[in-house]
């Protein structure tokens, strides 16, 4: 590990604190407070660095409410649960139900 954090688990993170870390890495602040899974390369380093696909886990962390996760073409945004944009969808919905 290049911080010198050796885990009980082989050496490895905690699969939470390496996707925290790679949302706050990854992201370019200036275009998105997130990273998409595949074009900022979080797929690709989750995989070289557990050994797995890092679909199951990513979804596990949203739904115990640590990340946010929003569909995009290509793949997904992750979200830390904070820097999350906030949706309205069922409000606009709403709208156009309603005519209001």
């Amino acid at each position: 590990m290049a911080n010198g954090k050796r885990k009980a688990n082989g050496g490895l993170l905690p699969v939470e604190e390496f996707v925290r870390r790679a949302i706050l890495n990854l992201r370019n602040p200036a275009k998105s407070k997130g990273i998409h899974s595949v074009y900022s390369g979080f797929n690709a380093a989750f995989k070289a660095y557990y050994g797995k696909d890092p679909v199951a886990a990513t979804n596990k962390l949203a739904k115990e409410g640590k990340i946010v996760i929003i569909p995009r073409k290509g793949g997904v945004m992750l979200y830390l649960p904070e820097d999350a944009p906030k949706s309205d969808n069922a409000k606009k919905a709403l709208s156009k139900i309603l005519g209001a």
